[in-house]
């Protein structure tokens, strides 16, 4: 399968297996509990401080446009009071028209605003969703590979599309409608204060209780959220895994315990989902029913006001329109606090990983090595992946520029993992590695990984044009030493019989065997020409005839390189000027294919078994 992304960094480097298995919470880093609901929108406003003129601006935009809409019922009561004043005598019609100009023209500027407020939302969320996306993919190439070991890609996928999508929307559809919810609640309020003190002790009364029942609800809710957003991001990660895999799940027929776990993942999922929408769902029917309840009573008790002569009926229309204005914020606050919560969720999640313990900075590191011989140490090397066991013990190699090491030893004896901590994917955990006596501690990690070309028994193509793909790691390459990379290796005639040869585009339609796609990467490793050379298993997934024309060229690529094979083929590193064999994580013996045979040790064994009937 093609991959789609040229972002990955270190793809395909051989790893401990995952530790964290399936489950409802996969993919929470830390296994820490939700954070608080204000640190969390705490750190949201900090990060969105770049942007806050914009923020600014549409709140302003927010507060203004709402105002205007408060001053609106005033001049309703003014006319109404004309016009009633007029029954009796003669209307003013003048001074009706000119109020009417005016409310005119107050709502035309404050629906300017409000379309500006929307506008000016839309563009500070999309650029926050486009700085969060970026800084995610920054952030995941700063990350160590121990990092990868046990976080599932498809959880890292979610929080980068889901979460980020979600903090967006939420954002958009919450800011302006809080702002101007909460400038209308209190414009309101203080207009019903100014007109009539009594009836807006009324409404006030009634509206205390939903704000009680909204608070509780939250506290309730809040959760729910984040178990949600960790739900989803589990169950991106079960069928990332399952589709990577298919072919394997299809082979050992786990169909049905693949289901099963989805549905487990699943089940979670929607039990979250639910109890956090039905929650916060409550919020927006119980502020309904309090503001139909002050609407109530705020007409019993303006009746009553109207009936003994403490008001006018131009105050009662007035009243009762600022009694609306009043409640259907409430409905509104609620609302816009629900969609916060979905943004704290998803914001929490995103925070979490930009938080996370990333590679050590090297921005004080001034050496540099350019020019470079080739000699290579390992002096008393030891490390493990983990604190329980240790994978390479006390090791010490020296190698000669240009010579060619042979790496075998059974599966977990440390081979994949030798060259992970030469190309310091990996730190030491004592010891040192170096490279023309210059220990690789003392390089920035992008020196080292210039001095290596690589390729893996696992192969990564992305989604590009042959050309591309074989100029990954030098785009500067001439199209003439690329065609020599691949008639070196085999692959350049079926290149050519490509419908738009080496400019055809790989992807899902394309048909590539195996064996093709390591030619590739072969390929693509001639042509960085690098001074050091590590070949993991590279001629693992070809036929016979195939391995034969690589292994010539592989024997062209290594002059004059030092080079590190990785082998399980032991008949193709008989040439190999030093075979290191491993064993539990040290060095069982060392020496040229002949030397070793007659020692008739564990190497002879080894070799053997491969042509045992």
């Amino acid at each position: 399968m093609i991959e789609k992304k040229k972002t990955m960094v270190g793809a395909n480097i051989s790893k401990p297996p995952i530790t964290v298995k399936g489950g409802p919470h996969r993919g929470n880093f830390h296994g820490e509990k939700p954070k608080d609901f204000k640190e969390t929108v705490s750190k949201l406003i900090r990060y969105c401080k770049k942007h806050i003129v914009l923020v600014i601006t549409a709140v302003i935009c927010s507060v203004i446009a709402t105002v205007i809409s408060i001053i609106g019922p005033t001049i309703l009561s003014k006319i109404t009071d004309l016009i009633t004043v007029g029954l009796s005598t003669t209307i003013d019609l003048d001074g009706v028209t000119r109020l009417c100009v005016i409310m005119l023209v107050l709502y035309s500027i404050s629906w300017v605003l409000t379309f500006s407020q929307h506008f000016i939302m839309a563009t500070f969320t999309q650029i926050l969703s486009k700085r969060l996306r970026k800084d995610i993919v920054e952030k995941t190439n700063r990350m160590p590979l121990s990092f990868f070991d046990t976080t599932s890609y498809g959880d890292l996928l979610s929080r980068i599309t889901n979460d980020v999508d979600t903090i967006g929307m939420s954002l958009n559809q919450s800011i302006g409608m809080l702002v101007s919810s909460v400038t209308l609640l209190f414009g309101s309020l203080l207009m019903m204060f100014v007109t009539n003190y009594i009836l807006a002790f009324t409404a006030v009364l009634c509206s205390m209780l939903g704000f009680v029942l909204m608070n509780i609800i939250m506290k309730h809710s809040q959760k729910h959220f984040a178990r949600q957003q960790r739900h989803l991001g589990a169950i991106n990660g079960h069928v990332e895994e399952i589709y990577s895999g298919h072919l394997v799940v299809k082979a050992f027929n786990a169909e049905k315990e693949s289901k099963e776990e989805f549905d487990r993942i699943n089940r979670h999922l929607r039990d979250s989902a639910f109890k956090a929408t039905s929650l916060s769902g409550l919020m927006q029917p119980i502020m309904h029913f309090v503001g139909n309840l002050g609407y109530v009573a705020v007409c019993v008790v303006g009746a009553m006001l109207a009936i003994s002569g403490h008001i006018s009926f131009g105050v009662i229309v007035a009243f009762m329109l600022y009694v609306r204005l009043f409640t259907n914020p409430l409905s509104q606050i609620a609302q816009g606090f629900t969609a916060l919560q979905s943004t704290t969720a998803a914001s929490e999640r995103v925070f979490e990983y930009l938080e996370s313990k990333e590679l050590s900075d090297e921005s004080h590191k001034s050496a540099t090595l350019t020019d470079v011989k080739g000699d290579v140490e390992f002096k008393n090397v030891k490390f493990s992946y983990n604190k329980e066991k240790t994978i390479i013990k006390i090791f010490s190699l020296k190698v000669k520029a240009g010579q060619k090491v042979a790496i075998v030893g059974p599966t977990g004896a440390g081979k994949t993992t030798l060259v992970n901590l030469l190309m310091r994917f990996y730190e030491t955990d004592e010891g040192d590695i170096l490279i023309d006596n210059i220990p690789i501690s003392t390089l920035k990690r992008e020196n080292v990984h210039d001095l290596f070309c690589m390729v893996l028994q696992d192969t990564w193509l992305f989604e590009g044009s042959v050309k591309e793909n074989l100029k990954y790691s030098k785009a500067d390459a001439s199209d003439e030493d690329m065609i020599k990379a691949c008639k070196a290796v085999g692959i350049h005639h079926f290149i050519r019989t490509l419908p738009h040869g080496y400019d055809t585009i790989l992807n899902e339609k394309t048909s590539l065997s195996s064996g093709q796609k390591q030619q590739l990467t072969i390929a693509r490793a001639m042509i960085e020409n690098a001074p050091l050379l590590i070949l993991d298993e590279a001629t693992s997934s070809v036929d016979t005839r195939t391995e034969r024309i690589i292994q010539k060229a592989m024997d062209e690529l290594t002059v004059g390189r030092t080079s590190f094979v990785i082998a399980h083929r032991l008949s193709t590193i008989k040439n190999a000027d030093v075979i290191l064999v491993l064993k539990d994580g040290d060095i069982d013996s060392i020496g040229t294919h002949e030397e070793l045979l007659a020692q008739g040790g564990f190497y002879a064994e080894l070799y053997n078994s491969q042509f045992e009937q």
